[in-house]
C-alpha cells in the first residue's frame, strides 16, 4: 500500500506547525476565514509558511473567497494550494483555475448522503484535489472544522478519477478505521488533534500521523 498522506489544518503556532512537521505531515493547512476559531491573518500566515521545507505542501484554506484574497495569501504564504471549502460552483472554481493558474485547487464536497458523494464529479475536471468532509448543520458559521463526521461506506462505492481525501471528524483515535473502511490516500484533520476550538495539541498531532501510517 503506498503511504498515506496526512494534512494537519488550521495550524497557527510555530509550535504546532513543527509537531506537524515533525509528525512526517505531508501537507500543512492555514485557514483564512474569518469566523474560524483557527483564523490567521495573512502575515501570520507568511510567518509560520517561511517554516516549511519545500517537501512538505502548503495549503490555504478559504471560504468563498475573492480574487483579491487570494491574491493577498498567494503573496504571503506561496502557497501551494487552495482549499475551497465554501459553496463555490465550478464556474466559480474554473474561474479561479484561469485567474491564478500555478495554484493547485482543492475542493471540499461537504457529504451526509450518497448524492453528495456523486455531486463531486462537477469538479472533476476542474479541481486537483477532491476532499469530502462532514456536512455541517443548516446556519452553521462554519463550513468545517466542527468535528462532525459521516457514514465513511458512503464512499464504498467512490470510483476516483483523481486525487482525493477524507476528513470530517477523523482523530487520531479512528483514523486507522477511517483509512481501512474508505481507502482514503489522504486523510486530513483539524478539530480531532486539539485540546480546545482552534486550540492545537503537540501530543495529539504526532499520535495521528502516526495512527494514519501504522
Amino acid at each position: 500500500m503506498s503511504r498515506i498522506a496526512v494534512k494537519i489544518c488550521g495550524l497557527s503556532t510555530p509550535e504546532t506547525l513543527d509537531a506537524a512537521l515533525k509528525g512526517g505531515a505531508s501537507h500543512v493547512g492555514f485557514v483564512h476565514f474569518a469566523k474560524s476559531p483557527r483564523h490567521v491573518e495573512a502575515e501570520r500566515l507568511a510567518a509560520l509558511a517561511a517554516r516549511v521545507p519545500g517537501h512538505v505542501q502548503k495549503v490555504g484554506v478559504v471560504v468563498n473567497p475573492e480574487d483579491a484574497q487570494i491574491e493577498q495569501l498567494m503573496q504571503a504564504g506561496r502557497l501551494d494550494a487552495l482549499q475551497l471549502h465554501g459553496s463555490e460552483p465550478p464556474e466559480r472554481v474554473a474561474a479561479i483555475r484561469a485567474r491564478f493558474p500555478g495554484l493547485k485547487l482543492w475542493k471540499a464536497i461537504p457529504v451526509k448522503t450518497t448524492a453528495d458523494i456523486a455531486s463531486a464529479a462537477r469538479y472533476a475536471d476542474i479541481a486537483d484535489m477532491i476532499l469530502f468532509d462532514a456536512k455541517t448543520p443548516d446556519h452553521a458559521d462554519l463550513p468545517g472544522g466542527m468535528g462532525l463526521r459521516f457514514d465513511w461506506s458512503l464512499l464504498s462505492a467512490y470510483r476516483a478519477t483523481g486525487p482525493w481525501g477524507l476528513s470530517g471528524g477523523l482523530d487520531p483515535d479512528n483514523v486507522t478505521e477511517a483509512i481501512r473502511i474508505t481507502s482514503a490516500p489522504l486523510v486530513d484533520v483539524s478539530s480531532g488533534v486539539e485540546s480546545a476550538p482552534g486550540i492545537k495539541d503537540v501530543d495529539k498531532i504526532a499520535a495521528f500521523c502516526k495512527a494514519a501510517r501504522s
